[in-house]
């Protein structure tokens, strides 16, 4: 079963990406769809095989990859209740958006194409959670790199995609630069770089020194350091976050998958999956938590003030992945993966549901130019409504479970922990902005009166291949977009409610039994279900003010937003420039690099090389025949001058030899 989960896309993938234009656009759609489909109903009866039936994991040798002296990696599929969530989310998810897409991109040129990137993403990412060994899991992590960018450069002849598109791709490669070096040291820590191998030595390694970068340092708070650098890459946490918002520019199916329930998440998975590693440096944790909740509550700031209705999602998706991390990071493993499981749900309900705005709107991202929708797009506005919900944390949505969990969480370590304060109070405030700028999202598109303009498209490439309908009315989407939003909004709902107790609660143990490690001295599950009253409130109450705040600024007084920018121009533009990283990082790095660049091509390679080499070298050979071509002139009387010389020359050299 395991390998036709894996499989199925690869083999859509292969069928949509040789034979598309053989078989034709729908063929491709309905293959791709289909299969990923009859795996997300497999991947389902696996989830409740192995989290609830008892199954034993398992992690069936498929073959050898390859054999090097000590370095023996085979690829093996590793079948736990870890793997089981991630099987779920990816192909859920994913099938889904396949099935969105039908609608969504029905009018694109290349929608074949688009199909088998979006299986082999997919497939790249089953790779991923079900391996057995970090390099067959750094093989997924690539495949996945790729895979985005190829989807968010989608629309290739849009210089804004392809330049977001390499933005995703570079900054991913800093964040795996570091993960391969995590990678080396585990190998050369533990000689292996199967998980079981790995894990059985980790005891061993606590407290160990190892030289590197010239120093002696904790091997494994080194080792951890270095991983989770390439997690933060993945999962776009803070500093490594920038490729996130730009990766917008693609289509919106692609902004579900990516930024809602896969690519993100695999740093999350993949911090959740050497849990052994992590336990066993604490100092590492401690930078997993402080790195979470300062992107939670840098992400929450700059989404105030967006206007682009997708890149107020994805600020909200970096936001919700600090989250994440700062449950990983107090000890809380199953709360991060909690909280993933259920944010897949709601956060690409709104990506889609954010999708199906752009499409009743003519391709119109801009929050400021809708307002009044949910009038003319009532199931879309419902659907919306209830992905707001489960985001802010409404009691009994799937936020409320697995994010007010978390800041639990953070409250029940900080007794213990100087930065679960901090994660404490960075997550309460993240809290209160969320639900600030997820109602403001809500009120300006589908309240009040809708704003019209000239201009009701980008200014490059229209979202899904559509003509110019500037004149027509908002309209609601078609039935196969709209059945993938019913079914996620039901997930948003009920996720949390249904598997709290497995995945946080009493059934904790027997849910996840060897898939996740917690050391003997960690208690977080038990603590956190007792802390006191008002801590468990504090979120609510936030999620309370923030709507409150929301209603009064976007509904009751709607000129109180532009005078509260206007009275606060520099943290309005510090926001709204998104804290200047992009012009910090390109005063930093981009513009030296490019500098630098010019300097080797011009001058080292141009000047020096070509200029001495080959360049050089043709250029005398030139100047040479220049002049040597100018004998030639072509009259019989230059021709016999130059001979009698030369008679004259040997006929002297003869006399002064005869004479010597």
């Amino acid at each position: 079963m395991i390998n036709a989960i894996v499989f199925l896309p690869l083999v859509g993938f292969l069928i949509a990406g040789l034979f598309g234009r053989v078989i034709g656009a729908r063929p491709a759609e309905l293959v791709t769809t289909a299969l990923l489909m009859l795996a997300a109903v497999l991947a389902w009866v696996t989830f409740l095989q192995v989290g609830f039936g008892g199954a034993p994991a398992s992690a069936p040798v498929i073959a050898n990859w390859m054999t090097s002296g000590a370095l023996k990696v085979d690829w093996a599929f590793r079948v736990d209740t870890l793997t089981a969530v991630m099987l779920v989310v990816v192909t859920s998810v994913s099938s889904l958006v396949h099935l969105y897409s039908i609608g969504y991109m029905h009018e694109d040129p290349s929608r074949q194409r688009f199909f088998a990137y979006l299986s082999l993403f997919t497939f790249a990412m089953l790779m991923l959670v079900t391996a057995d060994n970090l390099v067959q899991m750094f093989f997924g992590w690539e495949g996945v790199g790729l895979a985005s960018y190829l989807l968010i450069g989608f629309w290739y002849e849009k210089p804004a995609a392809n330049a977001a598109a390499i933005k995703a791709f570079v900054v991913n490669r800093v964040g795996d630069f570091g993960f391969a070096l995590g990678i080396f040291l585990v190998f050369i820590l533990t000689k292996s770089v199967s998980f079981d191998t790995i894990f059985a030595a980790a005891p061993g390694l606590a407290n160990k020194s190892i030289h590197v970068f010239g120093m002696d340092v904790d091997a494994m708070t080194i080792t951890c350091l270095l991983l989770f650098m390439g997690a933060c890459g993945k999962s776009a946490q803070f500093l490594l976050h920038t490729w996130l918002p730009d990766a917008m520019e693609g289509p919106t199916p692609v902004s579900a998958l990516i930024h809602a329930a896969t690519m993100v998440t695999a740093g999350v998975f993949m911090v959740a999956r050497l849990s052994p590693l992590f336990e066993q440096a604490p100092a590492a944790l401690t930078v997993v938590t402080i790195i979470g909740a300062t992107t939670a509550f840098f992400a929450a700031t700059v989404g105030l003030v967006q206007n682009d209705i997708k890149r107020v999602i994805a600020y909200s998706t970096c936001s919700q992945l600090g989250y994440m991390f700062v449950g990983i990071g107090v000890g809380g493993y199953s709360l991060g993966i909690f909280h993933l499981f259920t944010h897949a749900f709601f956060k690409a309900l709104l990506f889609l549901g954010a999708g199906s705005v752009i499409h009743a709107m003519h391709h119109e991202q801009d929050m400021r130019r809708m307002g009044g929708l949910r009038k003319d797009i009532p199931f879309t506005f419902a659907m919306m409504t209830i992905g707001t919900l489960a985001l802010t944390g409404v009691p009994f949505t799937a936020g409320y479970y697995s994010k007010d969990g978390i800041i639990e969480a953070a409250y029940a370590a900080s007794a213990h922990s100087a930065a679960a304060t901090y994660a404490f109070l960075a997550t309460v405030i993240a809290a209160l902005l969320t639900s600030f700028y997820s109602w403001r999202l809500v009120f300006m598109t589908f309240f009040g009166e809708r704003k019209t303009g000239d201009d009701h498209g980008h200014d490059a490439h229209h979202d899904h291949g559509h003509d110019d309908h500037a004149d027509h009315a908002p309209h609601e989407s078609p039935l196969v977009m709209l059945i993938p939003l019913a079914l996620l909004a039901f997930g948003a709902l009920f996720a949390g409610l249904i598997f709290e107790n497995s995945f946080i609660g009493e059934g904790f143990t027997e849910f996840w039994r060897c898939s996740l490690f917690v050391a003997a001295d960690n208690h977080l599950l038990h603590e956190m279900h007792e802390v006191p009253a008002m801590v468990s409130l504090t979120p609510t109450f936030m999620m309370l003010l923030g709507f409150a705040a929301a209603w009064y600024m976007y509904i009751v007084d709607t000129a109180a937003p532009r005078r509260l920018a206007e009275g606060n121009p520099f943290l309005y533009r510090f926001l709204l420039n998104k804290w200047y990283f992009d012009e910090l990082y390109d005063f930093l790095f981009v513009r030296p690099a490019f500098w630098l660049g010019r300097l080797f091509w011009k001058g080292g390679d141009g000047r020096i090389i070509d200029g001495l080499g080959p360049d050089g070298v043709s250029a005398r050979v030139i100047d040479a025949a220049g002049r040597v071509v100018k004998l030639q002139t072509g009259f019989i009387f230059n021709y016999a001058f130059a001979m009698l010389i030369g008679v004259a020359a040997m006929i002297t050299w003869y006399l002064l030899e005869g004479v010597r």
